[in-house]
């Protein structure tokens, strides 16, 4: 097809062509009007369909061919009378256009010449003889052929006053847009000059200005060449103003500049031209602040606050560096949802049925939020309480946070304390601070677009402290329901509420907690699982999720009671379900493997799949039983990671009496062994223990696993049972563990952890546990379930604890 190269203008000098080809300029200028007034062309013509191009009577245009059909055309045309049709598409796109994509009216054109161009490329230069309209198209292959009638040009008889204006308008016009484009070279005003012919002149404006196709192809229909310079003067006066405006907007901001103006040029310019579209983005976002402001439910004082922001932010200068640090404070402000609040859902009966169908166990809990839905249906402005979850990990504490949200019908937000060290983490930066921003706790409210939502803040006994300030502090404010209404964040600078907000702490343990922190908060126990509960949590929770995260379908594979219990007894050893919850993704995962390699495997697992799944047994509840010999003693202690078991050794050796501690053992543990052999050496006789004994023997009392540190009052039972024990000969009973604090005058204090210890008992294998009259208390709130298996024996005194716990020799 066709092209016109570029703008005529610029083509008459950086055509490309060869020197030799420059005797085209003379006919372009000179225009014979008379010859194509009288030319007279063939009722048939081939039709060339010409892209982005209009050719107009007189006129000479370099094209570009490329098309297969339009080279064969040109080469049949050439070897004859070299005359063919140019038609302008409709749709430059169409790389093969019909003829309903053609326009009707065209032009005749004469070959001048046919180039070809160092890159391969093919010129032709083609000069336009008359206008035509195609009647109706008689072949398309091999190229478009078409009948046609020639148009007539209506041309003024004699030149008037009126004609010779519009075509001095045309000039000056031309000449002007040619003087304010850059693009335009100036040898293109010397050619407008020179053209004498008003027809052709009209035609050589028309063909060569920056003009759309549809323009230019409605200026080729106009059949009067008056009428078609009037219409082309009304398109350049267009431009025209458009390139005065682009010299208007460089003027107003031309100015001197200097090291420090050419700074803001950019930015000045911009502005002006904002001005002149009609609007400043700038303005526009502070007026969307504004309309934003009106949707809010915020109070009258925080109203005014924000005005107050938002005046003073438009009184800044954008480029002003405090401008974007006033901007990022008014956003934060709109983006806080104040008084925003979700809508509780006090269906009790549903609250209680997401968390029986997410957790199972966990009874106090539960009921704890129950409580507080019944009271906040009866009331409807209660406080939030401030729980806090404490237990070991893998009971389900954070989790249990989404089920909490869930039944209420709250949003959901969780943040980890863990490693926190720096206030301002809580109560924010200041804003005149670089890279200043609220603090975590708004940021997160902010995220969640509600003032009430469920707020996990997870591992609050792992915050810590140091020159930064204290964490736990500024928590204070937070988890205070008295002082929480007021929050104060440094960022903000005005009060929020936080008293609709439920939050929900979770720790390991209490002891690493600050006290006046722990003072605030509603304190939970949730503490381990049983074998049965756990084999309840593997079917319920842990396996279908596991199934459904590695791809293997619910009945590709079963899990009998058996197998589970199997992999918890002889692969995990934990109060929670963590543990349990990755052995059973190990063993699928095999499973998955054996699938994909579509190898056989038994669908209901056994004791022995298990085994090949996960190999030899990693934990054996027999080996937890050993007081074969005198001087060893099973104790129960409390860790953060749940109970535990501990064994208690005792020897003696010849000497003169010492004291050796050793297995990691704390300050605390190592009083309760010296204060359990002064009780021995004070009540020797009663015991059978000859005196001198304790002057010719060195005791050396050892805990097992020395790796792991021990501490607490706990073991004080455990260390004068096992002195008693190698002193006397006498050996413990089987299956018995113990726990408690002792006093030198021979009481036992009672301890806490009785539930985790319980249960690290029932792991073990244990039978039965002596402690303190004083715990018998905390037996007595533990579910009966738990309590299966065990015999409890409660002692007052060490005098009565070593009575039972030893046997005759």
């Amino acid at each position: 097809m066709g092209e016109h190269k570029d703008n005529f203008m610029k083509d008459m000098i950086y055509t490309g062509l060869p020197e030799d080809e420059t005797e085209l300029i003379p006919i372009i200028a000179d225009g014979n009007e008379e010859e194509l007034k009288n030319f007279q062309a063939p009722e048939v013509l081939p039709i060339l369909p010409l892209r982005n191009t209009v050719l107009f009577p007189g006129v000479v245009i370099p094209i570009s061919v490329g098309r297969q059909k339009s080279l064969k055309l040109i080469q049949d045309v050439f070897r004859g009378d070299k005359l063919l049709g140019t038609v302008t598409q409709k749709d430059a796109s169409v790389d093969d256009p019909a003829p309903a994509e053609l326009y009707q009216v065209g032009t005749v054109a004469q070959i001048l010449k046919i180039l070809e161009m160092p890159d391969g490329t093919t010129s032709v230069i083609i000069q336009g003889k008359r206008r035509f309209q195609t009647l109706e198209y008689e072949e398309e292959f091999p190229y478009l052929k078409a009948k046609v009638t020639l148009l007539e040009e209506i041309t003024p008889q004699n030149e008037s006053a009126e004609f010779n204006a519009i075509v001095g308008s045309l000039k000056d016009l031309s000449i002007k847009i040619a003087q304010y484009s850059s693009n335009v070279p100036p040898e293109a005003t010397f050619a407008v000059k020179n053209i004498e012919n008003s027809t052709f002149l009209i035609n050589f404006i028309c063909s060569n200005t920056d003009l759309k196709v549809e323009e230019k192809q409605a200026l080729l229909e106009i059949p009067d060449i008056r009428e078609r310079g009037i219409q082309a003067i009304s398109y350049l006066v267009k431009e025209v103003q458009m390139l005065e405006l682009k010299r208007d907007i460089q003027s107003k901001v031309k100015t001197d500049l200097d090291q420090q103006q050419r700074e803001f040029l950019l930015n000045q310019q911009m502005k002006t031209i904002q001005d002149e579209l009609g609007g400043n983005p700038i303005e526009q976002e502070i007026a969307d602040m504004k309309e934003a402001a009106k949707e809010k439910k915020w109070t009258e004082e925080v109203a005014n606050h924000f005005e107050k922001e938002v005046t003073k932010l438009h009184r800044l200068n954008p480029a002003a560096g405090e401008y974007s640090v006033q901007f990022s404070y008014c956003q934060a402000l709109l983006e806080l949802p104040w008084n925003e609040y979700t809508t509780d859902n006090f269906d009790l009966k549903h609250a209680e049925k997401v968390l029986d169908e997410d957790h199972y166990g966990l009874e106090k809990v539960k009921e704890r939020i129950l409580e507080h839905l019944a009271v906040l249906k009866l009331k409807n402005d209660m406080k939030a309480p401030i729980l806090c979850l404490y237990g070991p990990p893998g009971v389900g504490k954070t989790s249990l946070g989404k089920s909490i949200a869930r039944a209420l019908d709250r949003k959901y937000i969780r943040m980890s304390l863990g490693g926190l060290h720096d206030e301002a983490e809580i109560r924010g930066h200041r804003k005149t601070y670089i890279g200043a921003m609220p603090g975590r706790i708004l940021q997160n409210i902010k995220k969640a677009k509600s003032s009430n939502p469920v707020f996990i803040l997870d591992e609050i006994d792992k915050v810590s402290q140091d020159f930064h300030g204290d964490p736990a502090s500024a928590l204070l404010e937070v988890l205070d329901p008295e002082q929480n209404t007021e929050f104060h964040d440094n960022y903000v600078e005005i009060e929020y509420d936080l008293s609709k907000v439920m939050f929900v702490a979770t720790a390991n343990t209490l002891n690493t907690i600050a006290a006046p922190l722990r003072d605030r908060l509603e304190l939970i126990d949730v503490s381990g699982y049983i074998v049965e509960e756990k084999v309840e949590i593997a079917k319920r929770h842990l396996i279908p999720k596991q199934l459904e995260e590695h791809g293997v379908g619910k009945r590709m594979v079963t899990f009998p009671k058996e197998a589970i219990e199997y992999i918890i007894e002889h692969y995990t050893r934990e109060s929670g379900v963590r543990e349990l919850n990755k052995k059973l993704a190990k063993v699928i995962r095999r499973i998955a493997k054996k699938i994909a390699f579509e190898e056989d495997f038994n669908k209901k697992l056994t004791k022995e799949d298990i085994r090949e799944y996960l190999g030899v047994n990693q934990y054996n509840r027999e080996n937890y039983q050993g007081n074969d010999i005198p001087g060893v003693v099973t104790g129960l202690a409390w860790t953060a990671h749940g109970g535990e078991i501990l064994f208690v050794e005792a020897s003696l050796s010849a000497g003169k009496g010492s004291l050796t501690l050793t297995g990691n053992l704390g300050e605390v543990m190592k009083e309760s062994a010296m204060l359990a052999l002064e009780y021995l050496k004070s009540h020797a006789i009663e015991l059978g223990v000859k005196p001198e004994m304790f002057e010719k023997n060195n005791v050396h009392i050892h805990v097992p696993e020395g790796a792991i540190p021990k501490d607490g009052p706990s073991a004080g039972v455990t260390m004068v049972t096992s002195l008693a024990s190698i002193f006397t000969g006498r050996k413990v009973r089987k299956s018995i563990a113990m726990t408690g604090e002792i006093t030198l005058r021979g009481k036992v204090l009672p301890v806490g952890g009785i539930k985790e210890k319980i249960l690290a008992a029932k792991r073990a294998g244990i039978k039965e546990i002596l402690l303190s009259s004083d715990n018998k208390k905390d037996i007595e709130e533990i579910k009966e379930v738990y309590l299966k298996g065990l015999k409890f024996r409660f002692v007052n005194t060490i005098s009565e604890l070593l009575e039972y716990a030893l046997l005759k020799k």
